[in-house]
């Protein structure tokens, strides 16, 4: 059995943006070749790795109260 790195699986995981333990599950599986394990990954997750790296984060905001003397606070009201 080959010995798999973390830079083996971070190789990996940069290739196929799936998570950690799956690209080592999947070099343990391929004996330490990247290109079988990348393989391996592509039909035993399908598209779930990329759909989960185009997700990004929306923008969010909060209301704030500037009072009169310029201290800014919560608005407690919503």
């Amino acid at each position: 059995m080959a010995e798999i790195t973390a830079a083996a699986v971070k190789e990996l995981r940069d290739r196929t943006d799936a998570p950690m333990m799956e690209c080592k599950k999947a070099l343990v599986e391929a004996n330490g070749d990247l290109a079988k394990a990348e393989e391996l990954l592509r039909i035993r997750l399908g598209n779930k790795a990329s759909k989960a790296s185009s997700r990004t984060a929306a923008e969010a905001w909060s209301p704030i109260n500037v009072s009169g003397d310029g201290r800014v606070g919560r608005d407690r009201s919503k």
